[in-house]
């Protein structure tokens, strides 16, 4: 049996989330899980369809915490046939105690806390007594790397994703009607952050303007910098160039990314917040289409350079403009989306888990 103790996980939205259901249930084809996760509400339906055992721990953060602890304690000093605990986060091990095989996931920004600060040396007492670290980048790991970890017990392994669904016609339809028939499209999926960067494509997009006066930019998502991006798109006269949407359908999402020309997140740092892979490149891929992501983290994990996409300076303002027209230029965006389709198929689940049955194993 396989144990995943997690923080994040379904139904509940996100791409920790759809990472650690992808690992759970692809893990679950080939042995026995079981996983313990943090309480969501309207949880019931969902782990009533699933072919493993979810447990659920609820109550307020800093006692959660705890009490998820010691029911996992409980559960592996009963269970002899525990072979390996999974963790989505060095906080998830932090409190178990056990001399079972450890696997731990890192991502970046929990692990970037200054050399020699409390939070560093926590992260270090966790990650430095497990078997494996499980990357989800290279960038990720040589972070890790440098902020004291030790780089033999480090695997980069990307995240997985399941093969895009066909979309209805009637929603892509829908997705046109949404657009206005307006060309050419870009469009970016994420939280609305500074990390993400959505100020440097609307400043682009102004003298984009002046070469394609039909073009759009879709920006689908929410965040604490919405309010300060709406104002620039304002102010520079975008409002017929830009489309905000949010709280909107999957299978909607998926239509715009399917009817756009390039993906574009050229994310930065911000404080410590970094781009650590970044699975929407991955996914915007599956529909043929390029992207157009930041140096700063792990995107050029997703994107291969001048192949699938562009890796830029996102904090250059003529980089992030000179990319999207060399994309846009005589149509170069549908020779890279047939090479990022292709690459796309690298990244599905079946491949991604036998790296994962290996360390298992």
């Amino acid at each position: 049996m396989y144990l995943i103790i997690t923080r994040s996980f379904p139904p509940e939205l996100g791409g920790m989330q759809n990472l650690m259901w992808g690992l759970a249930n692809s893990i679950s084809k080939y042995n026995l899980i079981k996983v313990f996760a943090d309480y969501q509400e309207n949880h019931q339906e969902f782990d009533g369809k699933v072919s493993f055992s979810i447990e659920r721990i609820g109550g307020a953060k800093l006692l959660r915490k705890y009490r998820k602890a010691y029911l996992i304690n409980e559960f592996i000093k009963k269970n002899k046939k525990i072979e390996c605990i999974i963790a989505d986060h060095w906080k998830s091990l932090e409190l178990i105690k056990s001399n079972k095989k450890k696997i731990c996931l890192i991502h970046s920004k929990e692990i970037n806390h200054n050399k020699g600060s409390r939070l560093n040396n926590r992260v270090l007492n966790v990650l430095n007594n497990v078997d494996h670290i499980v990357s989800n980048s290279e960038y990720t790991k040589n972070l890790a790397i440098q902020n004291g970890v030790n780089s033999e017990k480090i695997i980069v392994i990307n995240p997985g994703v399941y093969p895009a669904r066909l979309i209805d016609k009637k929603i892509l339809d829908k997705a046109d009607y949404l657009l206005k028939n307006k060309k050419p499209r870009l469009i970016t999926v994420s939280r609305l952050d500074k990390r993400k960067n959505h100020e440097k494509i609307i400043m682009a997009l102004r003298n984009l303007k002046q070469i394609y006066p039909d073009i759009i930019y879709t920006c689908i998502g929410f965040g604490e910098e919405e309010r300060n991006i709406k104002k620039l798109v304002k102010e520079l006269n975008l409002e017929e160039q830009v489309l905000f949407l949010r709280n909107i359908s999957q299978d909607l999402k998926n239509a715009l990314v399917a009817k756009s020309n390039i993906f574009v997140m050229p994310s930065i740092i911000y404080k410590k917040s970094v781009e650590g892979f970044g699975i929407a490149y991955v996914e915007a891929a599956q529909y043929g289409i390029p992207s157009i992501g930041g140096r700063d983290g792990g995107a050029a994990d997703a994107i291969i350079n001048y192949k699938t996409g562009l890796i830029v300076d996102g904090n250059n303002l003529d980089a992030v403009y000179s990319a999207i027209n060399k994309l846009l230029d005589e149509n170069k965006f549908i020779e890279f989306g047939k090479a990022a389709k292709e690459n796309s198929a690298n990244f599905h689940w079946d491949k991604v888990i036998q790296k994962y049955i290996k360390i298992l194993n």
